[in-house]
């Protein structure tokens, strides 16, 4: 039980939630561009691949290498722009400014 209960707090970090979801959207790029890699067939890359014995282990080096590549990219420009202030937010005139929010008892990573 303990496991469910570490579990259910990751998902209250904003971080990890922040991070979790584009890294997700960055597994979905990666698997629409082996999909379109593998329909537009560039250079016979399709029928490369599915001539091999196994055809799962180029596919899945493939589509892992797109997920680091699609997935650290998404999550580094969320991180990058967790801090910027979009113009609607901004009011009337001058620059923006960054807001500090305060963490309550259950924000946070917490001891395992």
């Amino acid at each position: 039980m303990p496991d469910n209960k570490i579990r259910a707090s990751l998902w209250r970090v904003p971080l990890f939630r922040l991070l979790a979801i584009n890294l997700a959207i960055g597994i979905v790029v990666a698997a629409l561009l082996v999909g379109g890699l593998l329909m537009l067939d560039p250079g016979g890359l399709r029928h490369l691949i599915l001539a091999d014995r196994s055809p799962w282990v180029p596919i899945g080096l493939l589509l892992f290498g797109f997920i680091v590549t699609f997935g650290s990219a998404a999550m580094g420009s969320a991180i990058m722009a967790a801090g910027v202030v979009r113009e609607k937010d901004k009011g009337s005139g001058g620059p923006g400014k960054m807001v500090r929010q305060e963490a309550g008892p259950h924000d946070g990573m917490t001891a395992l």
